[in-house]
């Protein structure tokens, strides 16, 4: 939808599983398509240490190529952050990237090189909590209860499921599949043109089914399904569609980018925030702050993969194009807040849910952290988005004391 379109995707089709890992038989680690250098070695340098940034680094270096890896920050991973304190009994949360589907080919690839376990995640069992215009609706997956909304007689009969295939399915499959060559068809780019919400109304469904079709991850891309494409939801919904497994890092996400980082050590410089990019005949340099001034490095070609935000912050001679420019200033990215709680039980458990609450509240969702599956405590996760998620991050920070003493960071809600 013009500059307000959000547009997400960052491992894209990743992820990679251990040797010693029973894979089902429609895994596969199908390695990316192998970089053959044509004449002489040349230098290389690659802008961000994220999981882009080292792919491209380590097939760089594989053919021969001299690459130096620039990351700003004093770690490696980019969006892939393992959060491990203030946790207890080795539990963890993940302030980035968490899960990887089935379909993430070159993920698998790339754990399976770096000999990184992936764990299968089961689906959690029990019943999924609702929170719908002031009211709690709890929802057995195995037999789906009428809702206390104001929907129509067929809606009601259908219920989410079956409106989900009245509504949203028939759209799915004039789309196609997002990963084909030369997606989107004319007849799918349509959808860019309107938002999600405005494509739901188009498709008939009343305002009491558009309010619990949108809960969960439709209204958590972009600013929600009135501000978000249609295309960009239908995407990510037949992504979700086509998946049969769900896995984790064993471990944190984080020890992907970690085991991938330590391949190429002595070629990656922390700390070392690009603020300028030159190019000429001579080739390309990038003018890098550290403390004290800045330093040079100078190769024949550099390879960026710093996300547009950041890329709006660096000063380019000869100036990108106003295409670039404008793509660089106008595509936003989804703002998202994770808040955390370790609780002592699983309560959720014990009342027969299975750890997931879906709202129209500002909380939004809450899910059970993945990796928490094991032992007697466990991690919940509340998932923002959009305003919400900036309302959250606008909070002053407050610090208190745990009951075992530590000092905890914390919002004052």
């Amino acid at each position: 939808m013009g500059s307000q379109v959000t547009r997400r995707s960052f491992l894209g089709r990743g992820a990679a599983a251990a040797a010693a890992l029973a894979m089902p038989s429609w895994i596969t680690a199908a390695p990316p398509p192998k970089l053959e250098r044509k004449g002489a070695a040349r230098k290389v340098i690659v802008a961000g240490a994220g999981l882009a940034g080292l792919a491209a680094a380590w097939e760089l270096t594989q053919a021969g190529h001299e690459v130096t890896v620039l990351e700003a920050r004093n770690r490696a991973g980019g969006r892939v952050e393992t959060l491990r304190e203030p946790f207890a009994d080795d539990l963890y949360a993940e302030a980035g990237a968490t899960t990887i589907h089935d379909t993430h080919d070159l993920t698998f690839h790339y754990a399976k090189l770096c000999d990184v376990a992936l764990d299968p995640q089961p689906l959690a069992a029990g019943a999924t909590v609702y929170h719908l215009r002031g009211q709690r609706i709890v929802q057995d997956p195995r037999k789906e209860s009428p809702w206390p909304l104001e929907l129509t007689a067929e809606e009601q009969q259908l219920g989410r499921r079956g409106m989900w295939e009245k509504y949203v399915q028939p759209v799915l499959e004039r789309v196609g599949d997002g990963q084909a060559p030369g997606w989107p068809s004319a007849q799918a780019a349509v959808y860019d043109g309107m938002t999600y919400g405005e494509m739901l109304r188009r498709q008939g469904a009343s305002k009491a089914a558009i309010d619990l079709l949108r809960l969960g991850f439709p209204d958590l891309l972009g600013d929600g399904i009135e501000a978000a494409s249609a295309l960009d939801v239908l995407r990510e919904g037949a992504q979700r569609a086509a998946m049969k497994q769900v896995f984790i890092v064993r471990g944190g996400s984080d020890r992907l980018p970690k085991a991938l980082a330590a391949k190429l050590a002595e070629r990656i410089y922390y700390g070392v925030p690009i603020v300028r990019i030159e190019q000429d005949g001579a080739g390309v340099r990038a003018v890098c702050r550290q403390a004290g001034g800045d330093r040079t490095f100078a190769a024949d070609h550099l390879i960026c993969t710093l996300p547009l935000q950041l890329l709006g912050k660096v000063e380019f001679s000869p100036p990108l194009s106003p295409e670039k420019q404008r793509a660089i200033a106008e595509l936003p990215s989804t703002s998202v807040a994770r808040i955390f709680l370790q609780t002592r039980t699983k309560f959720w458990v014990a009342e027969g849910l299975n750890g997931v609450a879906l709202t129209d509240l500002p909380l939004m969702a809450v899910f059970e952290k993945i990796q928490s599956t094991a032992g007697r405590r466990g991690v919940l996760e509340n998932y923002t988005a959009g305003a919400q998620a900036r309302a959250v991050t606008a909070m002053p920070v407050r610090f208190f004391r745990a009951a075992n003493g530590r000092q905890v960071a914390g919002a004052r809600l």
